[in-house]
């Protein structure tokens, strides 16, 4: 399954928003600055995100992004959903009907989907069981565990700094 890389910036945004005290908001530009992307193409993927009601959007001077909604309740899936659409990864095309091997007098629909097609469903229906299982918090709470304290520190002090540079602008 391929996910667009809007999909990383938008997991990896939530994760810090989540991050935010409950009063506070982040513009798209500064969460661009922090993760080294392109600040109008991950506008396009906040909106997204904000259309799928996982964050809220206020504009002016101290307006930003947050999260609409508790981090517990933000699945992963909510996000790829949300940046990537609902599509399914993969699509039967009955290419057993085709070819030599076809016979004309089989009605296909009647034997039902291929175990080819079969097997690719409950490849998608686990990887999306596994999306909606997984939270938001779920990951702040592995950023806790497994990213170094002093890592940790510097984005603590940078996101404190893009607060209060936000706030006296």
């Amino acid at each position: 399954m391929r996910m667009s890389e809007g999909v990383e910036w938008a997991l990896h945004c939530c994760t810090v928003l989540a991050f935010l005290p409950d009063d506070e908001s982040l513009p798209a530009a500064r969460l661009a600055e922090f993760h080294g992307v392109p600040g109008p193409y991950l506008a396009k993927h906040l909106q997204a995100l904000t259309r799928a009601d996982i964050t809220t959007s206020t504009s002016g001077p101290r307006g930003g992004f947050r999260l609409a909604r508790p981090a517990t309740d933000i699945t992963l899936l909510d996000v790829v959903l949300a940046i990537d659409g609902d599509d399914p990864a993969f699509t039967c095309t009955e290419v057993r009907q085709n070819g030599p091997q076809a016979e004309p007098g089989i009605d296909y629909a009647q034997l039902g989907p291929c175990g080819i097609a079969t097997a690719m469903w409950r490849a998608e229906d686990a990887w999306r069981r596994e999306l909606a299982d997984t939270s938001i918090a779920d990951l702040t709470k592995t950023l806790l565990d497994t990213v170094p304290a002093e890592q940790l520190a510097v984005s603590a002090v940078w996101l404190e700094g893009a607060i209060k540079r936000r706030s006296t602008s």
